[in-house]
C-alpha cells in the first residue's frame, strides 16, 4: 500500500516537473518569436501557441506511453500543423514544429535533449534574424491605390501592373473618407528592370492622381 502512494506521488512529482520543463522551454522560444519576428508577420495568438504547444504535446506523450500511439500522436500534431498553416508563413509553422518537438521529448523524459534544442534553435533564430538571412535580394512589394468612388476599379489596373511585375495578387479592397474613396491593397513581385518612378506614374494617371504607395514587403506569403 505504501509502494502504491509512493508510486502515485512520484509519477505526479514527475508530470508536474515535466510540464514545468515544457513551460519554461515553451516561453523561450515564444519569446525568440517575438524578438525575430517581422512586423507584417507577427501573431499576437501564435505567442501564446508556442508556450501551450509543449505542454500539451508532453503530457500527451506521458498518458500514451506506447510507441505505435506516439507514432499516431506525431502523425496528428503534424496534421494540425498542416490545418494551422494555411493563414500562416512557413516561418511561424517551423516555430510550431519546434515546440511540438520539445513537448514529445519532455513526455519522454529527454530533459537535457530539449533543452540543448531549444537552446540551439534559439540562438539559430537570432543570427538568421541578425544577418537578415535570405532576404537581401527580395522583390516583394506592397502596392496601394487609394481610387476615386466613380471610378470602376474593376480591371483598371491589372494590364498596367501585369507590365512592372512578375505575379500579383489583389489582397483587399477597402474605404476611407466615408466610402468616397477606395484603398486597393496589392501583393506583387517586380521585374527587375522596373522602374518604380515610371510604375508610379503611370499609376498615378489612371487613379485621378491621388495617393499611390509601393511597400516593401518582408513575409513570406503570397
Amino acid at each position: 500500500m505504501l509502494n502504491e502512494i509512493t508510486g502515485v506521488v512520484y509519477s505526479n512529482i514527475t508530470t508536474i516537473e515535466t510540464m514545468a520543463i515544457a513551460f519554461i522551454l515553451g516561453i523561450i522560444v515564444s519569446f525568440t518569436y517575438i524578438i525575430t519576428a517581422d512586423k507584417e508577420d507577427y501573431n499576437r495568438s501564435l505567442c501564446y501557441t508556442l508556450v501551450i504547444v509543449p505542454i500539451v504535446a508532453a503530457v500527451v506523450i506521458m498518458l500514451i506511453g506506447n510507441s505505435i500511439a506516439a507514432a499516431l500522436s506525431i502523425s496528428g500534431a503534424f496534421a494540425l500543423v498542416r490545418f494551422r498553416s494555411e493563414p500562416g508563413s512557413p516561418k511561424n509553422i517551423s516555430y510550431i514544429f519546434a515546440t511540438v518537438a520539445i513537448g514529445l521529448a519532455c513526455g519522454i523524459s529527454y530533459y537535457v535533449c530539449a533543452v540543448i534544442f531549444t537552446l540551439f534553435l534559439c540562438i539559430v533564430m537570432f543570427i538568421l534574424t541578425k544577418l537578415n538571412f535570405g532576404g537581401g535580394k527580395t522583390l516583394k512589394r506592397r502596392l496601394k491605390i487609394l481610387v476615386p468612388e466613380n471610378l470602376d476599379f474593376e480591371g483598371a489596373f491589372e494590364k498596367l501592373i501585369e507590365k512592372y511585375s512578375v505575379s500579383h495578387k489583389l489582397v483587399k479592397v477597402s474605404t476611407l473618407d466615408l466610402g468616397s474613396i477606395y484603398e486597393l491593397d496589392y501583393k506583387l513581385v517586380m521585374k527587375e528592370e522596373t522602374t518604380t518612378k515610371e510604375f508610379i506614374d503611370e499609376l498615378r494617371c489612371r487613379n485621378g492622381n491621388l495617393s499611390v504607395s509601393l511597400l516593401m514587403d518582408s513575409s513570406n506569403e503570397f
